[in-house]
């Protein structure tokens, strides 16, 4: 597969990692949802710029003096392109921009020619809102596990509110209209490219939209199989990933870490015990879940795991699905989330997390996982997270390391990508772009499953 990286990255970091065949490994079945095209904002409510002006007479946002002016004339060339970003109306509120800046080269003189100039003004701030509106609309297709992720398009008033009370309007204008550096490099690459129309720019623009332009930021793109850190829009390291198969998708996600697991359990799924474990321990006997490092308990989650006796679980109604049994794996060379892990709340109980298995980090196409995401260097990434290298107190004990501040992490999929000043596309292997899911994917839900592998 051709690789793929960002023109604005600083560096990437990637090596491939030699070691035995991989496992089998398990994930939940979901589907995923397909991101529905923005609806129009012509027309909404919110974008009505009347009563702002109404409680504020007078007022002048783009008019009042020859800096609002200038920040005004940016407008037009942004709402030109703007059906990239998702306006479809641009073009047209761009021409309604520059006839009210033509109809207004000087400030007005008299009362009359303030209400008219006053008119014209409200001409580009209802250009200006639906241009931020657009490009703060709700990413369709992404389950939040924190709400706090999610973009809500302001209010008229709001974003009007905002551009009056700006010390640069202009540089308002400037970083609302670059969104993040991701986002402005791919766009403006599409664009001279004539592809700002082609699909999988549009569908990764948007899901770009997400991510901050400021801060530390995990983003995984499942497209690319890769895992990017970011501190302040720009890339600082890099590493290959598994990613979920066509059929057992990895859901596009969007929520905070806020630790690191050291030596994690490997929580059994209940299909894979009753698939793969009971009909061993009927055949074999309990000492078989000795050797694997498999240890019964009461339930999943602190406190509730509490180790039980293995003799006292009817193992054959487990393999025949009539009783359920939790399992875990024990910490170990041969876990299967390897020496770490890095959970956050989310629908799908998908996490990131090692693997003792590094073989497949040397494939081109690494959609070879049932859900999860598996890191090729997550020493390198919890080293990112705490500001030190992570050190376990011990080997025998899942440790939960807090961070000292909550880092964002979206799992995206990013299907189009700058490559100097061409762009690169990865196979739009979940069918997400501009056209249904797969309906495999979607047949993938009736299997049920659960939240490890």
């Amino acid at each position: 597969m051709r690789k793929f990286r960002f023109q604005l990255a600083v560096m990437a970091l990637a090596a491939a990692s030699a070691a035995p065949a991989l496992a089998q490994d398990f994930a939940p079945a979901r589907p995923l949802a397909t991101p529905a095209p923005m609806a129009p904002l012509a027309g909404r409510p919110d974008s009505n710029v009347e009563p702002f002006y109404a409680a504020r007479p007078g007022t002048l946002i783009w008019l009042g003096d020859a800096g609002r002016r200038a920040a005004a004339a940016k407008l037009p060339e942004l709402l030109r392109r703007s059906p990239v970003d998702g306006l479809a109306e641009g073009p047209a509120l761009a021409a309604s921009v520059e006839a009210a800046l033509a109809r207004n080269p000087a400030p007005a003189v008299d009362a009359a020619g303030l209400a008219a100039q006053q008119a014209d003004d409200k001409i580009i701030s209802t250009a200006w809102v639906r241009y931020a509106q657009a490009l703060n609309a709700p990413v369709a297709g992404v389950s939040y596990g924190d709400p706090a992720r999610a973009l809500r398009m302001p209010t008229a008033s709001a974003v009007l509110i905002g551009a009056s009370a700006a010390p640069s309007l202009t540089t308002l204008v400037e970083r609302t209209a670059a969104v993040n550096p991701f986002y402005a490099s791919l766009r403006d690459t599409a664009l001279r490219n004539g592809s700002g129309s082609d699909p999988r720019v549009r569908a990764t623009l948007d899901r770009l939209r997400l991510v901050p332009a400021s801060g530390r930021v995990i983003l995984v793109d499942v497209a690319n199989a890769q895992l990017m850190m970011l501190e302040d829009g720009r890339v600082v390291d890099t590493m290959k990933t598994v990613v979920g198969k066509p059929d057992f998708p990895t859901p596009l996600l969007a929520g905070t870490v806020h630790y690191v697991t050291l030596n994690p359990y490997w929580h059994i799924p209940q299909d894979v015990a009753r698939r793969k474990v009971a009909p061993v321990v009927v055949k074999r006997g309990v000492s078989y879940l000795t050797a694997a490092r498999y240890q019964t308990v009461a339930a999943f989650g602190g406190d509730k795991e509490v180790a039980i006796d293995p003799t006292t679980v009817d193992w054959k109604a487990v393999a025949k699905g009539d009783v359920e049994v939790n399992i875990r794996q024990l910490t170990g060379p041969n876990n299967m989330m390897g020496k770490m892990k890095f959970g956050f709340v989310n629908d799908y109980g998908i996490f990131l997390h090692d693997t003792p298995h590094k073989d497949f980090f040397l494939k081109a196409k690494r959609n070879l996982s049932l859900g999860c995401v598996r890191l090729e260097h997550p020493a390198a990434l919890a080293t990112w997270l705490l500001g030190r290298e992570p050190a376990p107190s011990g080997d025998d004990a899942e440790q939960n390391v807090q961070l000292t501040a909550g880092v964002p992490i979206f799992i995206s999929y990013l299907t189009a990508r700058p490559d100097g000043d061409k762009l690169a596309f990865a196979p739009d292997v979940y069918g997400l772009d501009g056209k249904p899911a797969a309906t495999k994917v979607a047949a993938a839900a009736a299997t049920g499953g659960s939240a490890q592998r």
